[in-house]
């Protein structure tokens, strides 16, 4: 039961990311609640992935942003908006800050010291944050990209028929 909580919390709280990081995309307020829905179901199938099944954060992120744009896509159809404005908002609760942080904080730990070991130690995480980081943020977009190139033919054509002014 207490999974379950967490699940459904992590769900919750990349809901209302995707839902602000639609707002500053200027989406519709219709696809408002399709973009919440996206986002929560994909970050927290990547929390599953992690935390239940023990798969590695680069994986795991593989799988959600393939997640993710496959919902885009179907919901892109549906309500006759652009895939693109679906994904991208579900995606950025996703993207590695904490790795990031860590990143330039060894950086500056690498800086700052002058032993030789206390340096390679700090190089060594600061080259292990760095490259996490960057393989979560290219599976990420790699797994979104994907099925709109799969699905090209409907994902382009999803706003075909929308009049626009």
């Amino acid at each position: 039961m207490n999974t379950l909580m967490l699940i459904l919390e992590d769900a919750l709280f990349a809901a209302v990311a995707g839902i602000g990081f639609g707002s500053i995309s200027n989406l519709p307020y219709k696809a408002f609640p399709f973009c919440a829905l996206i986002a929560g179901i994909g970050h927290s199938l990547r929390f599953v992935l992690i935390t239940v099944l023990g798969t590695h954060i680069i994986w795991a992120s593989l799988a959600a942003g393939l997640a993710i744009g496959m919902l885009s896509v179907i919901t892109g159809v549906i309500i006759k908006q652009p895939v693109e404005s679906l994904s991208f908002p579900s995606l950025l609760p996703m993207i590695p800050g904490m790795y990031a942080y860590r990143t330039f904080q060894n950086l500056l730990g690498c800086v700052s010291t002058s032993c030789r070991d206390e340096f390679l130690d700090y190089f060594y995480r600061m080259s292990d944050n760095f490259l996490t980081g960057c393989l979560i943020i290219i599976m990420l977009a790699v797994g979104a990209v994907v099925p709109m190139l799969a699905f090209s033919r409907t994902s382009f054509q999803a706003t075909r028929h929308i009049l626009r002014y």
